[in-house]
C-alpha cells in the first residue's frame, strides 16, 4: 500500500469512520499524503494505515462521542511511532507492536512517513484480565524476540493478505490471531499473577459448552468438583459473575456470527440457539443493550 495524496481532512475522518472517534493534527508542512485500507476476519477489524507526520489523539471528549468497548493492536510496518497511553509510551520500530484499549485516552505520534497494522476487536474476545491488560498496554513488544517473533509474521501476512483482498476466511485463524496475541501479552509481564488454575479451566470448560443452554454455575462446579460459592467466589475477584461470564461469551459468539457472511443463510434464532441462548427475545434484548442495536440491525449495516 502506497502514500497517496489527499486532504488531510479526508483522511482524519476516515480513520475516524474506521476505528474509533479521533484527533488528528498534521505536522507536515507541505501537502499530506496518507492511506487506508480496512478489511475483517470474522470479529477481527484488520486496517492498513499509512501517513506523514501526524499527531492522532483519542481523547476524554472523543471518548463521550463514542466508547464500544474495543481494543487495539498496533504493529509497526514501516517508519517509526511512539503509543502513549497510561503514562506509559511504548517506542515502535518495523515489525514492533504493542495493545492499546479505545475506552481510554491515548495519543499515536509519528515524525516521518509511515504505515502501520492495526488489528481491533471487542474487549471481550481478548480472554486475559482486566488488571492483566491494564499492565501490558502501551508496551514495546518485540516482534524479534519471544511469542513476540511468532506474532509479528502473522501480523505482517494478515496485512498483506488484507492489502491484496486475499485474507483467510476461516474461524481456526481468528481463534489463532487472539490467542497468540494473548500469549504475547502474557509473555510480557511475567511478574503479574498468575489467574488461578480453576478460573482456566473453568472458562475453558464454559467455552467448550456454551452451546448447552443448561449450562450453569452450578453444572460447572460440579464438574470442577468444588462448592458453587467458590466457583464464584473465583470469578469476583476479577469483577465478573459466572453467570455473566457465560452471557458475555455467549453474545459474543452470536455478534461473530451474526457478521460472518458464510452464515448468512442462518435465521437469527439458529445462531442465538447455537450457542445456548434459546429465548431470541431475550437474547434481543441482551444485544441491543450489549451493543446498542438489535440483531436485526446489526445484521443489515
Amino acid at each position: 500500500m502506497s502514500l497517496v495524496e489527499q486532504n488531510f481532512e479526508n483522511w482524519q475522518e476516515s480513520i475516524s469512520t474506521a476505528f474509533v472517534p479521533l484527533d488528528a493534527v498534521s505536522t507536515k508542512r507541505t501537502s499530506f499524503k496518507g492511506a487506508l485500507v480496512s478489511g475483517f476476519l470474522g470479529s477481527l477489524q484488520l486496517s492498513a494505515v499509512a501517513g506523514t507526520e501526524v499527531n492522532v489523539l483519542r481523547t476524554r471528549a472523543t471518548i463521550k462521542r463514542d466508547d464500544p468497548g474495543l481494543i487495539k493492536i498496533g504493529m509497526q510496518v514501516s517508519g517509526h511511532g511512539v503509543i502513549a497511553q497510561r503514562h506509559r509510551q511504548a517506542v515502535l520500530a518495523p515489525g514492533d507492536f504493542a495493545v492499546y484499549d479505545t475506552g481510554e485516552p491515548y495519543e499515536l505520534h509519528f515524525d516521518d512517513d509511515f504505515s502501520m497494522f492495526v488489528v481491533m476487536f471487542p474487549r471481550d474476545s481478548l480472554r486475559i484480565r482486566s488488571q492483566d491488560l491494564s499492565a501490558v498496554t502501551a508496551r514495546r513488544i518485540r516482534g524479534s524476540q519471544g511469542v513476540g517473533a511468532l506474532v509479528s509474521p502473522l501480523l505482517a501476512g494478515l496485512r498483506k493478505g488484507l492489502v491484496e483482498d486475499a485474507l483467510p476466511n476461516t474461524q481456526q485463524v481468528e481463534d489463532a490471531v487472539l490467542d497468540l496475541l494473548c500469549a504475547a501479552l502474557n509473555d510480557e509481564s511475567p511478574r503479574l499473577e498468575p489467574e488461578p488454575t480453576l478460573v482456566i479451566h473453568a472458562k475453558s470448560l464454559i467455552e467448550s459448552e456454551l452451546g448447552d443452554s443448561t449450562l450453569t454455575t452450578a453444572s460447572i462446579a460440579a464438574r470442577l468438583h468444588i462448592s458453587t460459592r467458590y466457583l464464584q467466589k473465583l470469578f469476583e475477584s476479577d469483577g465478573h459473575t459466572v453467570a455473566g461470564w457465560i452471557r458475555s461469551r455467549r453474545l459474543e459468539r452470536c455478534h461473530r456470527d451474526l457478521r460472518d457472511p458464510r452464515l448468512s443463510s442462518s435465521t437469527i434464532g439458529t445462531i442465538c440457539a447455537r450457542h445456548g441462548l434459546v429465548d431470541s427475545s431475550s437474547f434481543s434484548r441482551l444485544f441491543k443493550e450489549t451493543y446498542g442495536m438489535s440483531p436485526r440491525e446489526f445484521r443489515s449495516l
